[in-house]
């Protein structure tokens, strides 16, 4: 009984219980009969009490062999606990199948009474089904004689319809034309042309024949002028053009009709706008400017006039927002509207018999793509050429305006007419007028970048300049007594430039909102963003700082030798702020603000910083080079034009070497304003009285001694050299660094290298040798306070010193003491 409930409960388990519980009754019921998944005895072993061939008493023998009395205990006690569990499943499992199976019986019972209701009623349709046969039978043999005599008269009375029909025809087409019943007229010539034509050989049907031909010519010649004035409605208008091919009228000159007519209103909609174009060129003035200012002083705010401020707008006789409005709200809106009609006509209208073998819809689709597209690069070069007009920058929001409302509405071309171009090249004009708008604004930024520069160059000239940049003599404006500081016109150029910069960008950003619907497609946004703010603007606008920069090193009897050194000095520092924390600033902002997406190679931050510390090396080494050359020029004249021979005993100091030293300190003074001090060697105690020593120290006296003389020039010559092998050697024109000391020491290089080499091209009598003792004496007490080592100093002053020597007819040298008192007095 046991394994007839299992048997129950595995074949009657409903199929909505629990699936996890039916599982691990499955699993229960195949290990109680010994089978694996595949429903096949697992084991013949006697002792596996799963299996079909479990022996009980050899089962019992291998336990009472290998088990202890406890472990016997334990399996007993578990193989009691198993057998209650799986009999109370059982019982659970027949409790709950017990209401099933008690419906199962009633549905079984009610289903036979069903069926046997069933039978009865098919037997009684079979018995009426045979009925009807029999009696249909009956039927058709008593009318079997009648049926050819029936079928005869009918043949001949639908034939006489026909001729009644074709007799008639003439007149009822008459009355159709008079009604205005074209449809039925062409209706009924259709069905009777195919006769009268296969019978025209006949005089009857010849006669009515040609007066059906000549009603239906008048028909055609209304439908042609009904067609060709176009005023009725849609629904008229396309039965016209059906029933004008049904009347084998050309299809392609239908097209070609329906387009010309078309072409007239919407030439005339692109003929107002080239009036509009051409009104608004002949209006466009370049009264009433305004510029745009920024708020505060600015030392070197543009000074030029508003006619040149790359930064105003002209005012046109019609904004190009009015323009695009126009466009669009008469050619385009007209322009669908006919692309609509078009296609109802002649290809979304379903054409049927012969019309539909003429293939019409792929004809008129061809003309059409032609028809719009000659039109819209009309109205495209229009659009195209008042966006040029666009030139001020000032205001960018009715382009980007425009330029929406123009791309919205060229969308619906795209939903009217699949695979036109037209859509793709008005997001052309769109990327364009984007490109050349970055284009202006790239423009507009390097002329206020020159601008400024002359704004500076004009506050480092003029001793006195108002706030805003004019001069102090204009009328009412607050002026300043002294010239702006270095450090002042630096701070005002970076901020204005930079403020400019985010202004633009701003501007700029309009491209790019969310309201705009061109702003966010993947051809628009990307390429925007990568390459037209970030690279062709920014980083197009920070690479012209920087060559526009370099420029003013590029010859120095050019523009270098024109261009103030302090305005070199200011740009040397302003590229240099521009390595150190700008370009990254102004880059990050840009990313930031235009969610930059670097899929495209850009230009990294790392390569912008050289090209600016670069420059800033440039024009730092070009500042020492033009500032080294004015002293060096003053000092060529003082050797030049002086009569070393024949000179007076010196009593004081000369006023050029006084010169020297104020410009010296004036360098210095200027260099500090914008450059830190720098590292020094440490000075000795006696730095200033130096000089002494080097002009007393055996070098000086072997070429000082009776031995120097032109009697013996190879000797003195030969020590002269010796000594400058083992001296260290001199870069005259290397690379300064960014601080104070290193240009300073650039500058006086120079400066006495060409002290140098003047007087070695100059003969020195014995008070010529004494004069340059005296100024090289003067020199190194001032000079030593700006190099970074003051050896650098002894020892072209030494060389001065001995070249002087050289060069002297009589070397008789003044004695310190003296020297000293001469250049303490003076």
């Amino acid at each position: 009984r046991r394994n007839e409930i299992n048997v129950t409960k595995y074949s009657t388990t409903p199929p909505d219980s629990d699936p996890t519980g039916r599982r691990q009754v499955h699993s229960m019921l195949k290990l109680y009969y010994g089978m694996n998944e595949e429903g096949k005895v697992e084991s013949l072993d006697p002792c596996d009490i799963n299996g079909p061939h479990f022996d009980p008493e050899v089962y019992l023998n291998k336990l009472r062999k290998e088990c202890s009395l406890g472990e016997l205990m334990d399996h007993e006690s578990c193989t009691v606990k198993q057998i209650r569990s799986l009999d109370s499943d059982m019982q659970t499992l027949v409790y709950e199948n017990y209401n099933k199976f008690i419906s199962a019986t009633d549905t079984i019972r009610k289903m036979k009474n069903d069926f046997k209701k069933m039978e009865d009623e098919m037997d009684c349709l079979s018995a009426n089904m045979a009925a009807i046969t029999e009696f249909s039978a009956h039927i058709s043999g008593t009318l079997q004689d009648q049926h050819a005599q029936i079928t005869k008269l009918s043949g001949v009375h639908t034939l006489l319809r026909k001729l009644q029909f074709l007799f008639e025809l003439p007149a009822r087409l008459n009355k159709c034309l008079e009604l205005q019943a074209y449809a039925q007229a062409v209706s009924a010539h259709r069905r009777a042309r195919c006769v009268l034509q296969q019978y025209s050989h006949m005089p009857s049907f010849r006669g009515i024949q040609d007066d059906c031909h000549v009603i239906m010519e008048q028909l055609a010649q209304q439908l042609r002028q009904k067609f060709r004035d176009g005023g009725s409605s849609a629904k008229d208008l396309s039965e016209c053009v059906e029933l004008l091919l049904q009347l084998d009228e050309p299809a392609e000159e239908l097209c070609d009709k329906f387009l010309s007519h078309a072409q007239s209103r919407l030439e005339a909609d692109l003929q107002g706008l080239e009036a509009e174009l051409i009104d608004s060129l002949v209006t466009d003035t370049g009264g009433g400017l305004v510029q745009k200012t920024n708020p505060g002083s600015n030392p070197v705010s543009p000074s030029s006039s508003s006619t040149t401020n790359p930064f105003l707008s002209p005012t046109a006789g019609t904004d190009i927002l009015e323009f695009i409005d126009r466009g669009c709200n008469e050619f385009v809106s007209n322009l669908c509207l006919v692309i609509a009609s078009y296609q109802e006509l002649f290809i979304n209208h379903p054409q049927e018999g012969e019309l539909a073998s003429k293939k019409i819809p792929e004809m008129a689709n061809g003309k059409l793509h032609v028809f719009v597209d000659t039109l819209a690069a009309r109205y495209f070069s229009l659009v195209e050429r008042r966006i040029q007009e666009e030139k001020g920058v000032g205001d960018n929001s009715l382009l980007v305006r425009a330029l929406d409302r123009f791309h919205r509405r060229l969308q619906a071309i795209s939903k009217l007419l699949p695979g036109s171009a037209v859509p793709s090249q008005g997001t052309e004009i769109v990327v364009r007028a984007a490109r050349e708008r970055i284009k202006q604004y790239l423009s507009a930024l390097q002329t206020f970048y020159h601008d400024s520069l002359t704004d500076v160059r004009q506050a480092l000239a003029a001793p006195r300049l108002s706030v805003g940049g004019a001069s102090a003599s204009g009328g009412g404006a607050t002026s300043k007594d002294a010239t702006p500081s270095l450090p002042e016109l630096l701070t005002s150029l970076s901020n204005f430039i930079l403020n400019q910069l985010k202004s633009v960008l701003a501007s700029v950003h309009l491209f790019t909102a969310k309201d705009i619907t061109f702003s966010n497609k993947p051809y628009f946004k990307g390429e925007f963003c990568s390459q037209g703010v970030r690279e062709g603007l920014v980083v197009s606008f920070i690479k012209f700082i920087c060559q526009s920069s370099r420029q003013y090193c590029e010859s120095a009897g050019d523009r270098g030798g024109s261009t103030p050194p302090a305005l070199l000095l200011l740009l040397s520092r302003l590229c240099l702020d521009y390595e150190t924390s700008t370009i990254s600033y102004i880059l990050t902002l840009t990313d930031e603000q235009f969610l930059v997406q670097h899929h495209t190679p850009v230009t990294p931050v790392t390569a912008l910083c050289a090209e600016a510390r670069e420059a800033a090396q440039k024009l730092l080494n070009h500042y020492v080079k033009v500032q080294g050359l004015i002293i060096s020029q003053m000092l060529r004249k003082s050797v030049e034009t002086r009569d070393w021979v024949n000179t007076i005993e010196p009593r004081n100091v000369r006023a050029v070497m006084k010169r020297v030293v104020e410009d010296t300190t004036s360098i210095d003074v200027q260099v500090g304003l914008l450059y830190e001090e720098g590292v020094r060697k440490a000075h000795s105690s006696d730095s200033s009285k130096r000089t002494f020593s080097v002009y007393s120290s055996s070098r000086q006296q072997i070429r000082y001694a009776p031995s120097y003389t032109p009697s013996a020039p190879m000797d003195t010559s030969l020590l002269s050299n010796i000594h400058k092998l083992f001296s260290e050697r001199i870069d005259i024109f290397s690379p300064v660094e960014f601080n104070k000391v290193s240009v300073l020491t650039g500058i006086i290089k120079i400066s006495l290298k060409t002290f140098l080499e003047c007087v070695r091209l100059r003969t020195f009598g014995r008070y010529g040798l004494q004069q340059i003792q005296v100024d090289c004496h003067y020199l190194q007490m001032y000079l030593w306070r700006f190099v970074s080592d003051e050896n650098l100093v002894h020892f072209l002053l030494d060389e001065i010193v001995g070249s002087a020597a050289h060069r002297c007819l009589d070397p008789s040298p003044m004695e310190q003491s003296v020297i000293e008192v001469i250049c303490e007095r003076g």
